[in-house]
């Protein structure tokens, strides 16, 4: 099975005037900052921060825990900033760790690491030290831009080059080995060089989720492909004028994806170093924010919040969720106590974006990952590369302008006739959507049949009395493989052994009941909210 959405000619001039107007392009200021922006930095980040600074120089480019930076104060702190990076020895063409959480200062060095033709390595702040080593030793990075409170992460790194720490925080001429630099030092010095010379552009590298073990880096071209882009902004009602709450981590694909939306748009990003789901209900309220960019593990966390329903979320628009599958109980859930404000995009950090699904498609059919998008093609094939029947199972295969280049360690993914495989399995109905049954590597195969924990997770999590759930499978005797189910209770609700089994074998087949079952106090997740299913 086939969908394509890479067909120019389903344009039309009326979509086309639509994402004009949304977008702010047909503002007679927009297009020469665009051209003259992207003169000066090339189809880069800096390049879309640099044309909003010219066209909407007060507008709020960041909102975060502690103030606001507009436009032209962030282009101009990122150039000084680029400067500094030179001036410290991290020379173009190198590249740069980036262990930064959600804050101005994220923003700040990924677009003067761009304005300096610096390579950003993304690093996951929630690493422990020795992957922390790990990875910065396998990237090659020629130095550092942490947050104070993760500088003991480097600790007992190998790392000789210069360290610039950001978020805040002290820094004394013993720091690291005095190898250590606050950004605005950085930023001092470079305010003292003179104008950089363009650089040639370079893609960043993102970590993948690392669920299975230390995170790969996903390695892109230089290249830039604004098809992807364009067909999200089609389907999801962006404008300039939003004001974006990206909850999700900025150093993963999808929060970054988001941030560099938000600037492409000249809108207003909203963020909080840590996620707490009332502060961000009060943030949305405070704010007036009219898109939120989630991921599913978040959703559920805000929908268990006592404040959900007090809070005022008329102004909220837009509920952007990717990065894991979104639960059934919780689109169900959303859709009634919110509103149709939600829109779940299907991809990953190899292949991009690739489908999405709108409040009608998901109020239609709460389980699926939509239809494919405007730039991308998917195809659904069987284990030797030949396309199965419409409603068929097989491998979610994945073309677009978006995909990586291959891992950074070596290898990459399958590729069948051009297109990319994502890792999942799945089936598109009759109608165009997209059905993803699970990771490819998570099926179960207990007694010769297969299962997908999804279905029997989405079944378990709709029951009042559980919070969260993750199904594995595990070695049998008999039968190969058995279910097990690891389950988090909703605090004051009771449920038993028994009635879990009780419950799937009144809805699904006798392969699909756990035989085990386990109550937890939590599920291993990683910082985007997908299951670390091997430490269960």
């Amino acid at each position: 099975m086939a969908a394509d959405g890479s067909m120019a000619s389903r344009w039309s001039p009326e979509a086309l005037f639509d994402i004009g107007r949304r977008v702010g392009l047909l503002d007679p200021r927009r297009v020469p900052s665009v051209a003259a922006s992207t003169a000066r930095w090339g189809p880069t980040v800096a390049a879309l921060y640099a044309s909003a600074a010219l066209s909407s120089p007060r507008r709020a480019a960041v909102v975060d825990d502690h103030g606001t930076l507009s436009y032209a104060d962030l282009d101009r702190r990122s150039t000084q900033a680029a400067k500094g990076l030179r001036h410290i020895g991290i020379e173009a063409g190198a590249s740069i760790g980036v262990a930064c959480r959600n804050h101005a200062d994220f923003v700040e060095i990924t677009v003067a690491a761009a304005k300096a033709g610096l390579r950003c390595i993304y690093l996951n702040t929630g690493f422990a030290a020795p992957q922390m080593t790990e990875v910065l030793r396998r990237e090659d990075v020629a130095g550092v831009a942490v947050d104070s409170a993760l500088l003991h992460l480097l600790d007992d790194s190998d790392i000789d080059g210069p360290i610039v720490v950001t978020g805040g925080g002290l820094v004394d001429g013993e720091t690291l080995g005095g190898r250590a630099r606050a950004l605005a030092e950085v930023r001092d010095l470079g305010q003292r060089r003179p104008p950089l010379l363009a650089s040639m552009p370079i893609a960043p590298v993102l970590l993948t989720s690392g669920t299975t073990g230390t995170p790969k880096g996903a390695r892109r071209g230089n290249r830039a492909d604004p098809s992807v882009a364009t067909g999200i902004i089609e389907q999801i009602p962006y404008r300039h004028d939003d004001v974006m709450a990206v909850t999700s981590p900025l150093f993963h694909a999808w929060g970054l994806a988001q941030m560099t939306l938000a600037a492409g748009l000249g809108a207003t990003v909203v963020l909080a170093e840590s996620f707490d789901p009332d502060a961000t209900l009060a943030q949305i309220e405070r704010e007036r924010v009219t898109v939120l960019a989630v991921v599913p593990a978040i959703l559920q966390r805000l929908l268990a919040s006592p404040m959900l329903d007090s809070t005022d979320l008329s102004s909220l628009r837009i509920v952007a969720s990717s990065g894991s599958a979104l639960p059934v109980p919780v689109v169900e859930a959303w859709l009634d106590r919110v509103g149709p404000n939600l829109y779940n995009l299907y991809g990953s950090t190899e292949v991009g974006q690739a489908t999405l699904a709108t409040p009608d498609d998901l109020a239609h059919a709460p389980s699926t990952a939509g239809r494919v998008m405007r730039g991308s093609t998917i195809r659904i094939l069987d284990e030797s590369g030949a396309e199965v029947a419409t409603g068929s199972i097989g491998r979610i295969f994945v073309g677009n302008g978006a995909q990586f280049d291959g891992y950074t360690g070596g290898g990459g993914k399958e590729v069948v006739d051009g297109l990319m495989s994502s890792g999942d399995v799945g089936y598109v109905d009759d109608g165009g959507l997209l059905f993803v049954t699970g990771r490819a590597d998570d099926m179960i195969v207990s007694g010769g049949e297969n299962v997908f924990p999804r279905e029997v997770e989405d079944l378990l999590l709709a029951h009042p009395a559980v919070a969260d759930v993750a199904v594995v499978g595990v070695d049998d005797d008999d039968f190969g493989q058995r279910l097990a189910a690891h389950i988090v209770k909703e605090p004051g609700r009771k449920i038993t052994k028994k009635q879990v089994r009780e419950l799937v074998g009144a809805n699904l087949a006798r392969h699909k009941v756990p035989r085990d079952v386990h109550f937890v106090d939590e599920l291993p997740r990683t910082a985007t909210g997908k299951i670390r299913r091997s430490r269960l």
